[in-house]
């Protein structure tokens, strides 16, 4: 029999961290999320500045860790969404039915005092970050950013009473095995474009911060129709945009603009994940630091991970010129491969825009629910 217990002190927050590590050991394609990282957006996160969440770790009759999960209560979701979801992330589980049920329950019975009279997930912690389980693709490790899992967690899932919510799509290209019709289009696209005065450009470094600005303006209207969406505040948004700022390659980041107005952009970064793979148990210290900064150059891959036009400029062509002037660039570094993910499974225009110029549907990651 297992127990759950709430985490509560550095300690237990450590092995809550550190539990994916022992568990998918013998697993090729897992990678270790690094471990400062998952520490800060457990702990000092601004998400946590309007939400809440509680870890628990289940033990077995020898106190040793079997199960992890996060419950979550993201009360900007709520609010936006007119909802009373409460969501779950982090979960990890030895291949036990009893041991993921009492994980569930601990994750239920805290959302419940909250209020909470649904259970949505995986979220780690929101839809701004990682979340879905993997229910299709198990044959790869995953892209930066993106979550992996074992397939029996499937089973988990289904026999405690989840259900699919719905399913997010990831697509990929090899080499140079893409359709380049898009791509050598590019200038009859963009000239029709310019005749309404919408440019694209690449994003400027130098002014990063007012160009960042205006990208969370449009973030916070390019998705507010996708699933589980809710506005990040200024505070979220730079948080993240000052870690991607350390990665970022400007000619994989894209903006559309009208008379100066930014109205789409798209971003890709490279795929990290090739290092993480290296670094045990996600410690940057001693020595994977430098693997991280000694290696970051020789990346041969790229996850496309935002792209997104407001209301009131999208069939234009925007979509598919930001796409095209990435995958431009993509070849000339003579890339090996390409992510581009997530993308809702009834976001037809944009997983049009992907599949037109190659991009095959190779993993799928999905959102469950349950009524509490």
């Amino acid at each position: 029999m297992s127990h759950v217990a709430a985490v509560k002190t550095k300690k237990e927050l450590a092995s809550f961290i550190d539990f994916p590590h022992e568990l998918h050991k013998n697993d090729p394609n897992y990678v270790p999320e690094l471990f400062i990282a998952q520490r800060d957006l457990l702990t000092t996160h601004p998400f946590l500045k309007h939400s809440s969440l509680q870890t628990f770790l289940a033990f077995d009759d020898n106190g040793k860790i079997v199960g992890r999960i996060a419950a979550i209560f993201n009360t900007n979701h709520n609010r936006f969404n007119n909802a009373n979801d409460g969501f779950f992330g982090f979960f990890d589980c030895v291949n036990d039915q009893k041991v993921a049920n009492s994980l569930f329950e601990a994750a239920i019975n805290w959302l419940k005092e909250k209020g909470a009279n649904k259970l949505v997930g995986p979220a780690n912690p929101s839809t701004n970050e990682t979340c879905g389980l993997l229910v299709k693709g198990f044959d790869s490790p995953p892209l930066v950013m993106m979550p992996y899992n074992p397939q029996y967690y499937m089973g988990l899932f289904a026999n405690a009473g989840l259900t699919k919510q719905v399913d997010l799509f990831a697509y990929s290209w090899k080499g140079n095995a893409y359709n380049d019709k898009a791509v050598k289009m590019l200038d009859l696209l963009q000239g029709r474009l310019q005749r309404n005065n919408i440019t694209i450009r690449k994003i400027n470094l130098k002014k990063f911060k007012e160009e960042a600005a205006a990208l969370r303006e449009v973030y916070n209207k390019a998705w507010d129709k996708n699933l589980g969406f809710f506005p990040m505040t200024n505070e979220e948004f730079d948080y993240t945009a000052k870690d991607l700022k350390m990665i970022l390659d400007p000619d994989f980041a894209v903006l559309a603009e009208q008379d100066g107005k930014i109205i789409g952009f798209g971003v890709a970064i490279p795929d990290l994940n090739q290092i993480l793979r290296t670094i045990k148990k996600g410690r940057l210290l001693p020595t994977g630091i430098f693997k991280l900064l000694l290696n970051k150059s020789k990346i041969k891959g790229i996850r496309i991970m935002l792209l997104g036009v407001i209301d009131g400029y999208r069939k234009m062509g925007i979509e598919a010129c930001l796409y095209g002037e990435i995958m431009r660039s993509y070849t000339k570094k003579g890339m090996d491969y390409a992510e581009a993910s997530w993308t809702l499974e009834h976001n037809d225009m944009v997983n049009r825009a992907i599949e037109a110029i190659g991009g095959e549907q190779y993993k799928t990651y999905r959102i469950y629910e349950k009524a509490i």
